[in-house]
């Protein structure tokens, strides 16, 4: 088996690509920092290194070429890369800010699905996974996440259409909706929390994602994990509102 990860150079990408890699799989590492890859591939035989831009739809298809061209196919594809953006109420959020998320975590998902399916329509065997990252704010959201809240609700529905049109490929797309895995980007929330006088919200280890994106990933093909909640179990996501 092989899968792609893109924002593969850190956090939940990296944990999972780095869990898949111990378990013998293929996979490619996509992210813009190559150093970071190459520290994650550490000259393995089984990774392979793709120094990509997701908001660059030429980048992204060079990129999944790679992948094809060294592995022969595209089992799966973690649609992971995404970014948090300033959190703050929507008038104080500048323009160039909303278009920053906007471009990583909607385009840049659109993009890699979007290739993904391409070769998985067109590889024999036909078909293929398509994994993507979702978060507890596609059903709700913390207080100044406007820009991260709102591309995670179109995410929602971009997997929910892909599994609707992958069904003639036998493509399957399923969401992994993720609570507070402990990563940098959830350890920088944490310390504004705690600078803001907030209680921060409980987290877990990564581990649990990797090993969740796993079974996700390892289902027969007439099978789809359609949407997965992993979180921490205190954390304020039952009870939200």
């Amino acid at each position: 088996m092989n899968i792609l990860i893109t924002g593969a150079s850190s956090g939940i990408g990296r944990a999972v690509a780095a869990h898949l890699l111990d378990k013998g799989w293929e996979v490619g590492l996509l992210a813009r920092s190559r150093d970071a890859l190459e520290d994650l591939a550490n000259g393995r035989d089984k990774a392979l290194v793709l120094e990509a831009d997701v908001t660059d739809p030429a980048a992204v298809e060079a990129a999944f070429d790679a992948h094809v061209a060294r592995f022969g196919r595209i089992d799966v594809l973690f649609n992971n890369a995404g970014i948090f953006g300033k959190a703050a109420p929507i008038d104080e959020i500048d323009l160039d800010t909303w278009h920053q998320v906007v471009s990583v975590n909607l385009n840049g998902m659109f993009y890699c699905a979007r290739a993904a399916f391409a070769r998985m329509r067109r590889q024999a065997p036909q078909g293929g996974r398509i994994i993507n990252n979702g978060s507890i704010s596609a059903h709700v959201p913390r207080d100044g996440s406007v820009c991260y809240t709102t591309t995670k609700h179109a995410i929602t529905g971009m997997t929910r259409t892909l599994s609707l049109d992958g069904r003639a490929f036998n493509i399957a797309c399923g969401q992994i909706d993720i609570g507070n895995a402990r990563t940098p980007m959830v350890e920088d929330q944490i310390y504004r929390a705690n600078a803001s006088g907030k209680n921060p919200d409980a987290t877990m280890d990564v581990r649990n994602v990797a090993e969740a994106v796993e079974f996700m990933a390892t289902r027969d093909l007439e099978a789809n994990v359609q949407f997965m909640t992993v979180m921490a179990t205190t954390m304020p996501y039952i009870g939200r509102g």
